[in-house]
């Protein structure tokens, strides 16, 4: 007999009490000052990767940057000089180093979780939570379920960094491999489809693409920490001129839906993989920017909000990982006149954190920016995922060198250029936002009517961003039905 919501809630409440979890909202995430005071004193105690369920009040970008305990502080960035980037334009990283997990991607699947287990949609003491992914958001999910007290299920490509496979298997997760590498997207649906019809009951598919709470979470939290940083370092011409991300999920791009309010005339740029140009080309391929996904546009994709396509070719990415992380391409970058303080943080770049930021110079080649222009990005996660990739580029190529250093410098960063770009009019959105119609509709079960209404509906984004005022509240109402939090406070 199919259980009511109460009765779920019920369920879920005692569970929170049993391990004692507090659930922070948006509100808390974006200015952890509003975190209470016992909370932040017991995460002093706690380890920032520890499986706690503390450690939910970290999904922000304002975590102190230790590993141990530590507070919070401001938001945790890196600006790029123009003797690295080659551009006049400053180029602002956001750094995802320092979540939980090592990757900004905790917060992403914070809210398709918390969005069903604080409605009554999900019972932690039956259900599983399946995350289909290329392979931060399972890790995001792995954890958060673990924190939230639920069991989970991982669907992620077999070529994906043997890291990613190891910790999921720390965390507990059931893990699939899927077969392919980051653009094989359709396989897996395809798998997350064949788990679902083999136990309806037991669980509950968080599909990143499709989520609203997955973008729903940079829109309250990314966009008002980008914002944050602008008025921290702006001179008195600065300019907010364009943020450019990676599309994958396109859940990061939720912020841009933020700025775009407070930055009328910002310039929003969507990058891809060149060797799968869905966008540009409606292509396919395979590619090697571990982090971002392909052959298919995103339901949570607002298309419209979009100004710039880039298509970033993975050779260079990978040429510059090796710069990054190679001694003989450190002591280059000193010779060319990198500040020590920036090439001893330059770990903290992940393979499609050197993405963003190759999309990022390419946008201010073209727009042929300035001093005054501000470009943000962000770095999803840093290296500690991809070391056995500096290795079996070691194993492949050979040793790095200083020659090669040289080369990588001057071809993969100083001599990027406006190729593979798109400025974007009407009828390229329109045409791009109709390519949704091919993967939702056809294969996924989603409607025409809201497709059209994705397009056509000037409210309809809206709508579906202010869902997160009323998550906050019943999320501090969920808080208040487990007693946790007022008996903390006491």
């Amino acid at each position: 007999m199919k259980k009511t919501k109460e009765e779920i809630l019920a369920n879920t409440i005692r569970r929170c009490q049993e391990k004692n979890i507090i659930i922070p909202t948006y509100e808390q995430m974006r200015n952890p000052e509003l975190v209470p005071a016992a909370i932040k004193e017991e995460l002093k105690h706690i380890g920032l990767w520890e499986l706690h369920p503390y450690n939910l009040f970290r999904l922000t970008w304002k975590n102190e940057p230790v590993e141990q305990g530590g507070g919070f502080g401001k938001v945790n960035f890196l600006e790029l000089p123009s003797e690295l980037t080659g551009v006049k334009a400053r180029v602002v990283v956001l750094i995802g180093k320092y979540f939980p997990t090592g990757s900004h991607k905790v917060g992403a699947t914070f809210g398709p979780l918390v969005e069903k287990l604080v409605a009554g949609e999900f019972d932690p003491t039956t259900q599983k939570a399946l995350w289909p992914s290329t392979g931060n958001y399972c890790r995001g999910g792995a954890y958060d379920s673990y924190l939230l007290g639920c069991h989970s299920i991982a669907v992620l490509p077999e070529e994906m960094s043997q890291e990613r496979f190891d910790w999921l298997h720390k965390v507990g997760a059931e893990v699939y491999a899927t077969p392919g590498c980051e653009s094989n997207v359709k396989e897996i649906y395809d798998k997350a489809k064949e788990l679902c019809g083999d136990r309806p009951e037991e669980i509950v598919n968080l599909n990143q693409f499709s989520e609203i709470g997955n973008p729903m979470w940079h829109y309250a939290v990314t966009g008002p920490a980008m914002e944050e940083v602008f008025y921290e370092i702006k001179g008195e011409n600065s300019r907010f001129s364009s943020v450019f991300l990676t599309q994958g999920s396109a859940g990061t791009l939720g912020s841009a839906e933020y700025l775009r309010k407070k930055f009328p005339r910002l310039i929003v740029g969507a990058g891809e993989a060149l060797q799968c140009p869905t966008l540009l080309l409606n292509g396919y391929g395979g590619h090697r920017i571990e982090g971002i996904g392909d052959k298919h546009v995103p339901w949570i994709m607002n298309m419209r909000n979009m100004d710039l396509v880039i298509a970033i070719d993975d050779n260079p990415n990978i040429a510059l990982m090796r710069l990054f992380n190679e001694e003989k391409g450190h002591a280059y970058l000193r010779e060319q006149g990198v500040d020590e303080k920036i090439i001893s943080q330059l770990h903290l770049l992940g393979i499609s954190s050197i993405a963003n930021i190759m999309g990022a110079i390419k946008t201010a080649r073209y727009y042929e920016m300035n001093e005054n222009d501000i470009i943000f990005t962000v770095a999803t996660d840093s290296m500690e995922m991809y070391q056995s990739r500096v290795l079996q580029e070691r194993q492949k190529c050979g040793n790095y060198t200083t020659q090669q250093a040289a080369v990588d410098f001057h071809q993969a960063m100083l001599g990027l250029s406006i190729d593979n770009m798109l400025e974007l009019s009407y009828y390229d959105r329109k045409r791009m936002h109709n390519l949704k119609y091919f993967t939702w509709i056809e294969q996924q079960g989603k409607t025409v009517e809201e497709l059209n209404a994705q397009w056509y509906d000037e409210t309809y984004w809206e709508k579906q961003f202010s869902k997160m005022y009323e998550w906050d509240e019943e999320i501090k109402a969920f808080n208040e039905r487990t007693g946790l939090l007022k008996k903390l406070q006491k």
